[in-house]
């Protein structure tokens, strides 16, 4: 059974919540976040990408940045526009941005599940980016953002969710075109016994916090200083039948061949339709290539494998495409290969390539979140950027401190 844990939050007061809260770390470039922060003395950026306030560095990494992190958690603990929660609660959290809404539970999951497969994962880890995290994490001693997670369905649940969402909201309020809506729940042991039926959740979004909070609790386990609250992590979580995976689209530069001869090789090896009035794939085992001006429809070559992880897309162009024709055979490494995200559209991907950035561009067919969960019960892991969940949560509206 999956743990779900309530917790006694840090949070905004509702007048305060929009000028705190941000886009989450990861879906914006330190300049952007600069930005965004510009002017927003609350802005939640200024804990999880403190670089923001030392305009002399662009390097997330350096330690100041990391001290700057713990001393913005502070003053945002002790602020007079934040509250921490009597006790210990769990939420209903509802994103909805016009065309499609994501109404999930928010509360804390457990350290020993993730440890244990119970929390399931899809993507393997970069070191780099799980010690950043962690770093994070153990100065400010607190988790600031939560991951994303889905589970079939309940009935049980269901019913929980649609009697809290008649009730009065906590937050409710606009960033950009989405809104997002948070209730209190009641009787949050009636919320853990719903989900012990749920025998597995499988990340969507946020391996990487995953892994490091793994790390921070084994770390306080393995001193004399252990909290309970550091083996908890937070994590909204979906009924899948909710989520929406969008396409994680790729670019490529530095080929070692004109984009016509790679065309080219292509055509001798596989299907080709050049020229087509769509830039888009109309269907799985199909891409989109922009190269010269124009898009090209190219028929993936045949998996390689039974195994579900073997017929994904992705799969099927690293290995059939970039491998052999470009010797890209390490998508997590090789510095030719860049990714976009599918909600930038692919009119990001033509702009890249006639702006002379990238040489090539491939629009991606959306991995099916079904095609997530059999991979992840296979205990198999997609190839990187498998994945692109929109739409995103929200950072800064409930901080879980230990």
């Amino acid at each position: 059974m999956a743990d779900l844990h309530p917790f006694r939050a840090v949070r905004p007061t509702p007048d305060a919540i929009t000028e705190v809260c941000s886009a989450p770390y990861d879906v914006v470039s330190t300049q952007e976040a600069r930005q965004l922060a510009l002017g927003r003395s609350r802005s939640f950026f200024r804990v999880i990408r403190p670089e923001v306030e030392l305009p002399d560095t662009d390097d997330p990494h350096a330690p100041e940045v990391y001290q700057r992190g713990a001393a913005n958690m502070k003053g945002f603990i002790e602020a007079d526009y934040t509250v921490r929660e009597a006790a210990p609660a769990l939420y209903v959290y509802r994103v909805d941005t016009g065309t499609r809404m994501q109404t999930g539970i928010f509360g804390c999951v457990s350290v020993q599940d993730y440890d244990e497969g119970v929390i399931v994962k899809h993507e393997e880890t970069r070191p780099d980016k799980v010690h950043d995290r962690a770093r994070h994490m153990e100065l400010q001693q607190a988790h600031a953002e939560p991951v994303m997670l889905t589970y079939e369905g309940r009935g049980s649940v269901d019913a929980l969710v649609n009697k809290t969402v008649e009730r009065e909201p906590l937050y409710d309020f606009q960033d950009g075109d989405t809104q997002h809506t948070l209730w209190r729940v009641e009787t949050p042991e009636t919320w853990k016994q719903a989900f012990a039926d749920v025998n597995r959740l499988y990340i969507a979004d946020g391996h990487h916090r995953c892994k490091a909070a793994s790390r921070v609790a084994q770390s306080y386990a393995a001193s004399s200083t252990d909290r309970p609250e550091a083996h908890v992590f937070p994590a909204v979580l979906f009924p899948m039948r909710d989520m929406h995976i969008m396409a994680y689209n790729r670019v490529l530069s530095g080929l070692g061949v004109d984009p016509g001869t790679f065309l080219d090789r292509l055509a001798d090896r596989y299907t080709l339709e050049r020229s087509v009035p769509y830039d888009t794939p109309r269907q799985k085992g199909h891409v989109c290539i922009y190269a010269r001006g124009e898009w090209h429809d190219l028929t993936l070559p045949r998996a390689a494998g039974p195994r579900t992880v073997d017929t994904l897309d992705v799969t099927r162009l690293t290995k059939g495409v970039l491998a052999p024709i470009l010797n890209v055979t390490n998508p997590r490494s090789d510095d030719r290969l860049g990714y976009v995200g599918g909600i930038a559209g692919a009119q990001a991907l033509k702009k890249k390539v006639d702006g002379g950035e990238e040489e090539i561009a491939i629009s991606m067919y959306p991995t099916a979140i079904e095609e997530l969960a059999a991979v992840s019960d296979d205990g198999d892991l997609m190839p990187p950027k498998s994945t692109w969940f929109e739409p995103k949560l929200i950072s800064g509206m409930l901080v879980h401190t230990f």
